[in-house]
């Protein structure tokens, strides 16, 4: 009689196993979904064609952009018109990849974040180059980079763990921060603060061809035959770097390379008109690195009070 029940409780619950577990539904040899009782969650199938992530076209505009911005720093330390020209193209092939992810459809992570490395890399490549043109404010520059790197980061990073992996860096509600919501939502403020702010710093870079500092120390006497061929104003042919300087791939030397290249009165004007919204851009950063400061904080208090921490210590 035992026995009899044991197999009649077993034949109910192999019933039971058969009713939450359904066989996966084919269509096309190819399935389509299955159930889990327990966690309730859906896994489906895709049976269609397979995509190439890589391959989507945003993300081809992107790898274009790397290219540009490369090439662009091979003729950056004495070629500024090509190197202006590459490196802007770059910029502006930034706006042309979203576009592209709209329009077909193709918006998926990897490209947001390729965008962003892309975007951080070449302006600290810039940056770094300038560090090196202008020396007296090489710490400037070195904190400028610094706080875009740590700000984008510490925002990434908190976006994806306290919002979700399914959560883009450009969604931040008003509740958190307005100044950081019309930045990411608002398209038109997106552009003009990055275009504004790339452009102080092309800007300098054009300054750099037109207002050499040397230091004297970094010269040697120059030889009377190099002498007769320097004329006041002119260019400096590469061709004398190395009877002229110690070191003809020093500094220095690049500086004078770079001498009356080009006028400094556009540069000067581009300069001024972008300065405000580069420091706008700054003050956005050191907003970006508090918020995201503390909004991991608060999930760490979260976190903590879930675990039971900090536990009270037991008084004698």
């Amino acid at each position: 009689m035992a026995g009899a029940k044991t197999r009649r409780h077993a034949a109910a619950e192999a019933a039971v196993a058969a009713a939450t577990t359904p066989e996966p539904k084919q269509q096309n040899g190819g399935t389509i979904a299955t159930r889990d009782a327990e966690d309730d969650e859906i896994e489906i199938e895709y049976d269609g064609p397979k995509e190439n992530i890589f391959l989507f076209w945003p993300n081809i505009i992107g790898y274009s952009r790397i290219v540009l911005a490369i090439v662009s720093l091979y003729y950056m330390s004495l070629h500024p018109r090509t190197c202006c020209l590459l490196y802007s193209i770059s910029c502006l092939l930034d706006a042309l990849d979203g576009y592209a992810a709209r329009h077909f459809e193709q918006s998926t992570r990897f490209g947001a974040v390729l965008d962003m490395v892309t975007d951080r890399c070449s302006t600290s490549c810039l940056i770094v180059f300038l560090a090196s043109a202008f020396p007296r404010f090489a710490i400037i520059f070195q904190l400028l980079i610094s706080l875009d790197l740590a700000s984008h980061y510490l925002h990434m990073y908190a976006t994806l763990s306290m919002g979700g992996s399914n959560t883009s860096h450009k969604s931040v509600d008003k509740s958190r921060s307005k100044i950081l919501n019309l930045y990411y939502t608002n398209k038109n403020v997106l552009f003009t603060v990055c275009a504004l702010n790339e452009l102080f710093f092309i800007s300098l870079y054009l300054l750099s061809f037109s207002s050499p500092l040397i230091s004297p120390h970094l010269l040697q006497q120059v030889p009377s035959h190099a002498a007769e061929a320097i004329k006041e104003g002119a260019q400096v042919n590469s061709s004398l770097l190395s009877q002229i300087f110690t070191n003809p791939h020093s500094a220095a030397a690049l500086e004078m390379a770079r001498i009356n290249k080009m006028d400094s009165f556009w540069p000067w004007v581009l300069c001024i008109v972008s300065f405000p919204v580069m420091a706008a851009k700054q003050i956005i950063n050191v907003v970006q690195l508090v918020k995201a400061s503390r909004w991991l904080a608060e999930g760490d208090v979260a976190a903590r009070r879930a675990a039971g921490l900090p536990r009270k210590r037991k008084t004698n």
